[in-house]
Formats: C-alpha cells, sequence, structure tokens
C-alpha cells in the first residue's frame, strides 16, 4: 500500500510474511479437470444470478422458483417459490437413475470394524428412520438434536429429519452435557438421538450416559432413540428412551419425502460466541443445497470412481456440507472413519488411503502439523498414490506445512486446494479450482465464482493490495440466514462493521495477483508498537523452522510496547526445548518478517488447547499469559492442557 492509504488506515493489519513459490496444476490435471478454463469466472461476474439459477439445476426440484433473489439487507432469500427435499436429492435421485448399487459410505471403526454401505443401503435405512422419528411425534418444522459419534448412522439421522421437514442440529459428540443441554434448550428440540457410546483410542465415550445428565435439565425432549454401537451398559428410562434398532424394526419402508420451500430451514448448526452463549446459525434448503453441490464439484473435481475423504466430523459444518449433503447430492463414494489418526500407530491415515484407494483426502492444517511432527516414516511406509488431489479447511495453512503436504502426501503430483469458509457461509467461499488456478503455499487464492469477497479498511475503503479485513460484498445462495431466536444478534454480528457488508470477522491481504492470504480471525490481531500483525504470520515464520511442529503467538500486555508476542511451540520429536533453541526461534522470527514480530517469550509445551475441531484457542492462551482466570474451556479437547500450561507459563514468566 502507498505511504497515504497506510496512514489512513491505521487499523489496516500489517503483513510481514514473503512467500513467493507457485506451483501449476499439470498439463494431465488440466486435461481431464471438471473445470477447464477461466470462464466460470466472467459467467458469474456478468450475471450473478442467471450463474447461480444455472447452477440450481444441479439440484433436482418438484417445483421451480419463480424468482432467483430476494436481497433486502441483511436478509437472503434464494429461488423464491422453489420447491425441494435434501435427503431426495442426497438418495432417491440417484436410486432412481440406477446408481443404487453404488457404494455410498465405506465406514471403519476405531477397531477395524468394517462397513460398505451402497446408496440402495443407505435410502432403505433412511426411510425407515425417517417413520420411525414421525412415530415419536417429530412433525415438519419441530427440532431434532443429534449426539452421535462417527458413524452411518449420524449421516442417517440427518438425511431422514430432512427427508420429514424436521430441523436438525448436530451436536459434536465430544461436547459436555452442559454444552448438549444449552443447545437443546435454545432449539427447543422435541427428539434426541445418540447412541449408547462412542470409541476413541481404545476407551469407550460413555455418550448415553453424558445425554442423560443434559436431558434431565431440557423439558422439551419427548423421546431419546439409542443406536447400541458400543455394546456398553446404559440405563434405559421407560416411556422416553427407544432402541433405534427396536424403532427402525418397527418402522415402514418407504417414507414420502416432505417438499420443502426453498427457504424452509434444513438446519440449525451451533458455533462458539464471543459471550459465551452459543449461536445457532441458520441454513435453509435451496440455497444451502445448490452451493454445496456445486462446490464439491468444482473445487474436489469430483469424478464419478473417485474415493473422497473428508476427515471431518459430522458435528462441525465440514461434515454436514463435505460429507453429507455435497458428496451425496454428488453420488460420491466416501470413506467415513471414527477415530483418531495416530490409533492403535500413526499411520492410520495413510493406512486408510492405502486400504481403500482415497483419491481425494480433505483434512485440517492441525492436523497436517500434527503428522509433521511425527515424522515422514509412517505416511512412507503406506502406498499413497491412488490420492490425486489434497484439501485443507478449517484455519490458514502455514507455508511449511503446505509444501510438506505437497511433497510428502501428495508426491508433488496432487494440487492441493487450501478452502477458505465458515459455519455461517455453509460452502467453500475463497479456494483454488484445482484445474485452473495457481497455487501459493499458504493462500486459499481467489473467491469462487459467484462469490464476492474482497478486502476492507476499518472505514470500509477497498484495499487492492495490502492487508485489511475480509468482507463479502454481496448474497450468497449458501449463506446463513440468521441466528435461531436472535435476529439483532445476526444483525450485530455480522452486518454492523461496514453498510451492506457481511463481515466474517477475518483479516486478510491481497498480493499484486490478486490472491487472498487469510490471517485468522482479527480479534487474533496483535497491536505491538503501533503495528497491527496477524498471528498467522508469526506462528508461520516459527514453524518454518525445522526445529518446530506447531506454535500458537498471542499478544500480551507490555508497559513498553503496549503488546508484546507470546508463543507457545510445539517441537519436533527429537528436538529439546532450552534457552539457546528460545533465542534461536526468536531470531529466526525476526530474521523470516522483521524485528518487529520478534516473540517475547517462546514457552514448549507438548500440547495446545484446541477446540474439538482442532482450533487454537488464543482467548485461553491470552488468559494464561496475563494471568486472567480462565474463560469457558467446555469446547476444549483437553481441558488439563490449560491448567498445565498456565504452571508452565507461571514457572518460566
Amino acid at each position: 500500500m502507498s505511504e497515504e492509504n497506510t496512514e489512513k488506515n491505521k487499523e489496516t493489519v500489517k503483513t510481514l510474511l514473503e512467500e513467493n513459490r507457485v506451483f501449476n496444476p499439470s498439463e494431465e490435471f488440466k486435461k481431464n479437470a471438471n473445470i477447464q478454463d477461466e470462464s466460470i469466472y466472467e459467467e458469474a461476474v456478468n450475471d450473478r444470478e442467471a450463474f447461480w439459477a444455472k447452477h440450481a439445476e444441479g439440484v433436482e426440484w418438484y417445483q421451480k422458483w419463480n424468482k432467483v433473489l430476494e436481497w433486502n439487507v441483511p436478509s437472503a432469500k434464494w429461488f423464491v417459490g422453489g420447491k425441494l427435499n435434501a435427503s431426495y436429492n442426497c438418495l432417491d435421485r440417484h436410486v432412481k437413475a440406477g446408481k443404487g448399487g453404488k457404494t455410498a459410505i465405506l465406514w471403519e471403526g476405531e477397531e477395524g470394524e468394517k462397513r460398505t454401505l451402497t446408496y440402495d443401503d443407505v435410502y432403505k435405512a433412511v426411510n425407515k428412520l425417517a417413520n420411525a422419528i414421525k412415530s415419536t411425534g417429530v412433525a415438519k418444522g419441530d427440532r431434532v438434536a443429534i449426539y452421535m459419534p462417527m458413524i452411518p448412522e449420524a449421516a442417517y439421522a440427518m438425511l431422514a429429519c430432512a427427508r420429514i421437514g424436521a430441523v436438525h442440529t448436530v451436536v459434536f459428540g465430544g461436547f459436555s452435557s452442559d454444552s448438549l443441554k444449552d443447545r437443546i434448550d435454545d432449539a427447543q428440540a422435541k427428539l434426541l438421538i445418540t447412541a449408547d457410546g462412542g470409541s476413541r483410542r481404545g476407551k469407550v465415550i460413555h455418550l448415553k450416559e453424558i445425554a442423560d445428565a443434559a436431558v434431565a435439565e431440557c423439558p422439551t425432549i419427548e423421546h431419546v432413540l439409542v443406536v447400541k454401537h458400543a455394546s456398553n451398559e446404559v440405563s434405559m428410562q421407560d416411556g422416553r428412551d427407544i432402541w433405534y434398532h427396536d424403532a427402525v424394526e418397527a418402522a415402514e419402508e418407504y417414507c414420502e419425502p416432505e417438499q420443502m420451500d426453498a427457504e424452509d430451514i434444513l438446519y440449525i448448526l451451533y458455533t462458539s460466541g464471543t459471550t459465551g452463549k452459543p449461536k445457532g446459525i441458520i441454513h435453509t434448503t435451496g440455497g444451502y443445497m445448490t452451493s454445496v453441490t456445486a462446490t464439491t464439484k468444482w473445487v474436489f473435481d469430483l469424478k464419478e470412481n473417485d474415493i473422497f475423504w473428508c476427515t471431518a466430523d459430522v458435528g462441525w459444518v465440514t461434515g454436514h456440507s463435505y460429507i453429507v449433503y455435497g458428496p451425496m447430492s454428488n453420488a460420491a463414494t466416501q470413506v467415513m472413519f471414527e477415530g483418531t489418526p495416530d490409533y492403535p500407530e500413526r499411520n492410520r491415515f495413510w493406512k486408510i488411503i492405502e486400504d481403500y484407494k482415497v483419491s481425494i483426502l480433505y483434512t485440517a492444517p492441525t492436523a497436517i502439523r500434527a503428522f509433521m511432527k511425527w515424522g515422514t516414516e509412517w505416511p512412507e511406509g503406506c502406498d499413497l498414490s491412488s490420492l490425486r488431489l489434497l484439501g485443507t479447511v478449517g484455519e490458514p495453512i502455514n507455508p511449511e506445512a503446505w509444501i510438506w503436504y505437497h511433497e510428502v502426501i501428495g508426491k508433488e503430483k496432487c494440487p492441493i486446494i487450501d478452502t477458505w469458509w465458515q459455519t455461517e457461509t455453509g460452502s467453500i467461499m475463497i479456494s483454488p479450482i484445482p484445474g485452473i488456478t495457481t497455487t501459493k503455499p499458504g493462500s486459499a487464492t481467489k473467491p469462487l465464482p459467484g462469490i464476492d469477497a474482497t478486502v476492507l479498511t476499518a472505514e470500509g475503503k477497498a484495499v487492492t493490495e495490502g492487508g485489511g479485513y475480509l468482507s463479502i460484498k454481496n448474497p450468497w445462495p449458501s449463506m446463513l440466514r440468521g441466528i435461531w431466536g436472535d435476529e439483532q444478534r445476526y444483525k450485530d454480528t455480522y452486518w454492523s462493521k461496514w453498510e451492506g457488508s457481511y463481515f466474517p470477522g477475518d483479516g486478510a491481504r491481497i498480493d499484486p495477483d490478486g490472491c487472498f492470504w487469510l490471517l485468522g480471525r482479527v480479534d487474533d490481531v496483535m497491536l505491538v508498537a503501533g503495528h497491527n500483525i496477524g498471528t498467522m504470520e508469526v506462528e508461520s515464520a516459527l514453524v518454518d523452522h525445522s526445529s518446530v511442529a506447531e506454535a500458537a503467538v498471542v499478544g500480551i500486555k507490555d508497559d513498553v510496547k503496549g503488546t508484546a508476542i507470546a508463543a507457545f511451540v510445539i517441537l519436533k520429536e527429537g528436538h529439546e526445548p532450552g534457552k539457546e533453541l528460545e533465542d534461536t526461534l526468536k531470531k529466526h522470527v525476526a530474521n523470516k518478517i522483521g524485528a518487529i514480530a520478534r516473540p517475547s517469550k517462546i514457552i514448549f509445551t507438548a500440547e495446545l488447547p484446541k477446540t474439538r475441531s482442532g482450533k487454537i484457542m488464543r482467548r485461553l492462551l491470552r488468559d494464561i499469559g496475563e494471568g486472567r482466570a480462565l474463560g469457558d474451556v467446555t469446547t476444549l479437547a483437553d481441558a488439563n492442557i490449560v491448567e498445565s500450561l498456565k504452571a508452565k507459563y507461571d514457572d518460566e514468566a
């Protein structure tokens, strides 16, 4: 940016990290890609509504819409007057097209259990479950909570709810009873679908017991359907609790899909809020199904014979959009896994890819950094030659993790699609299209066709090159339609920063080629000696050092600078912490991105506090760094990590 522009916009995020490596798709990949030229972008720019109407034809409708878009900021209605059913689009239309015998789900359990399910199998299971749900008194518009392990029945439950027009709200199976209770209460759910237990690293997670504690304080729950999965002993309450298998066995084999208006709610999914009260994000049917169906084809270059594996949990939006609704709307064959990457050994992911001949892998940067920490011997011991496309989701990926993924997992032949999107956006928003995009390690590259993303200053002026705040200027089909029960919070949270623009809460920069580099949550931007510095850039500089597997950076109060940088660092195996290495890493950051970003303190640790989706909870690290009382830890994968980190910081301060 010019000096004048910089001076005018002091709040603009300063970007320091330079990354100049570029990677083009191979000629062979381009030749066979679903999208082979850039005219798709021009088509969307020329007439955005006509563009989305064309791609809505990728979904089957009972009744076509009479208007593509009604837009009254911040309220959008897409495909007005159209009628469809999400479950029908994921199942019935494939069965009717003669694809019932195609494998839909290749499920593997933690201890190696296997199930192969065709579209016919899933169709029959969902129809029977839909009737079983109706028999409990649930009707169109009622809310159903789903609290399940990563088993096919979780997907069945979502599709069965969609079939009868019930609104599902999936709660991740690692959440506490309090978190489950809060979400059930907010949604006023009538039915809970859960399991006796789930598996994690050889131990049974007692889901029914946790569910019982939650439901005891949820007066709206009338019945609980329980899947027998782990076969652990559970308590069943007469009149309320019903075994899933009994209910399904007694149900009729066919359930007529409900004809849903395009703007009828498909699901509510809760995401964390800064106030401590989770936000119930609302997604409707027509626009959401249009976007996830289209983006699955564009971004993953999905083909008829692909074996697709998204490693997310169905409890997160990634699982909703790119395990259930997007892939199944496209009749994909996919892997579904209940387990962790390091159980029983650290080659579990790579063995699954080898065994099922996975061709598309979509996973999180936090997982990739863990794999880096463990070393290359694990993936090198497996045959990964079936892979043809790699993807990342959940947070910005640092360049060195990107390169490791490219070289060690992709063998330098697989395009990498680094995707940016949110629970709120419903589908992927910024991403390479693998057949046409030149990729850059650490960059999500450009907004997808039909997505009007830009970078703005705090005052709302467009940034053509440099850092600022990510904004979406025009509506898109899969956008959230509000926050359940709180319209004002929806407006205040997403639409109040600039008039008529959606603010996702992330910082970003645009490079001279027009590529977007996501800088993480603006809440995580540090004002150091008058400069706004994104945590992601300092973390990337640290992980660039050969000894570092993962890093989390926060700003803490400093009498001189206002804010100082504290870094929590996980070392790769074979490296030992110490003062010498601490000094080396500080110098490395200064050399890599400038002295202004040099950490004041580096704390070596074995683990970091993360949400169960793998995102680092920097808010808690700031609390630790500044000695404040700890905030809410209900979404931590291991709350004990926080206390151990706090003790370690106190010792080293």
